[in-house]
């Protein structure tokens, strides 16, 4: 019993002293402690974000309830070369929530079980979107240039570099060529790699400081990189003095008259927003940011266009070509002529398509390695919308 008792107590030394080593190196590197950081690295997509901290943004004051019709999905979609039903279709992608809106009517609405038009869910990358919003209201303001560098507002990140070339307009189109590439990994082992550091980091200034190594000279190339969107992150707490969920709050999520609250997580309590991902709201309001989009900058809620006409023509013209041969610029993918698109890890969609008015959401707790995903239900989403109500 003796011996069992001094193995046992060994162990739970062992335990703790390693607990204590890695609970030194997280803080060195500004990780989230350990039990926490192997939590948010095994943890279905759509749960993560509960796990980091956020900045909290209210509901409108002022909102109009979606009207609501009736739309009969398609029996069937186009699956690459096989033809699958709807409901494999939904399953196959894991899907957790799919909004059809068609001249500002909701006409299909379908939730996973356990999920409700209440519930807030990640939008990824579709956060990038919304991100370019802000960013072309400053430049509507004036109060930020395309042509501005980021060492304009950040002097202390200079380091005599190409870094202290990047300019506003080149992350915006992701031709910025700082080297954090957008490898995700897969499961905890894959957690030391710079997208993911970014992605769980508890500073992000600790993070800029560590990761302004060039790939290349800034507009010379064009490749999708997240660390473009949070440099814009960056940008917009500096030029407003607010914190990025207020002013988005402010300036975004009232005048289109939100009807649920929404989160913004942030590296740490207090601190600045990752706007590179990480929004979480519900799918009738990433309906209402898209509709926003379709409507030329417009909402019924506020009293004059909350985007700037000039911006909106930036949203709608790619600039380069990226992942999947799909034009991309400011922030927005574009998958097919005439298409806008928000795009997001996991599975998370705003499809815009202006000739028939239409706005599908769809998302999802698809993994990271989903292969040809976002190619397949990028077309199965367009040949919806084009289909006349």
């Amino acid at each position: 019993m003796r011996t069992l008792i001094k193995a046992l107590r060994n162990i739970v030394l062992f335990l703790l002293t390693f607990y204590i080593l890695l609970f030194s190196v997280t803080r060195v590197i500004h990780y989230p402690e350990p039990i926490a950081a192997i939590r948010l690295g095994l943890a279905p997509a759509s749960k993560t974000p509960t796990l980091m901290p956020f900045h909290t943004i209210a509901p409108a004051t002022n909102t109009i309830p979606w009207a609501t019709g009736s739309e009969a999905p398609p029996t069937s979609v186009q699956w690459g070369k096989e033809s699958i039903t709807f409901q494999k279709f939904l399953s196959t992608t894991n899907s957790n929530a799919l909004l059809v809106i068609r001249d500002g009517v909701i006409t299909y609405e379908w939730y996973k079980e356990g999920v409700t038009a209440h519930t807030q869910l990640p939008s990824y990358s579709v956060a990038k979107t919304m991100t370019s919003l802000m960013i072309g209201q400053l430049i509507a303001q004036g109060k930020i240039s395309e042509g501005d560098t980021f060492v304009k507002y950040f002097p202390e990140y200079a380091d005599g570099t190409s870094f202290d070339k990047v300019t506003i307009k080149s992350l915006l189109d992701m031709q910025a060529g700082v080297g954090v590439s957008d490898n995700y990994p897969t499961g905890p082992s894959g957690w030391g790699v710079a997208i993911a550091q970014m992605y769980a980091t508890t500073d992000l200034n600790f993070f800029l400081l560590h990761n302004r190594k060039m790939s290349w000279d800034p507009g010379t190339k064009s490749e999708y990189r997240s660390v473009d969107t949070q440099l814009l992150g960056f940008i917009i707490q500096k030029v407003t003095g607010m914190k990025v969920a207020d002013y988005f709050s402010q300036n975004i999520w009232q005048p289109i008259g939100a009807e649920d609250s929404a989160f913004w997580n942030v590296d740490h309590v207090g601190g600045l927003e990752k706007t590179f991902c990480c929004f979480n709201a519900t799918a009738r309001d990433y309906a209402r940011v898209g509709a926003l989009i379709l409507n030329n900058g417009a909402s019924k809620v506020a009293s004059k266009n909350i985007i700037d006409a000039k911006w909106m023509a930036r949203l709608m013209t790619p600039v380069t070509v990226l992942d999947h041969n799909w034009g991309y610029g400011a922030q927005i993918w574009h998958p097919f002529d005439g298409t806008s698109m928000m795009l997001g890890l996991h599975g998370q969609y705003i499809l815009i398509q202006p000739s028939t008015h239409t706005v599908i959401v769809k998302l999802s707790d698809e993994p990271t390695d989903n292969g040809i995903f976002e190619e397949l239900t990028a077309a199965v989403l367009h040949d919806w919308a084009l289909q006349q109500n």
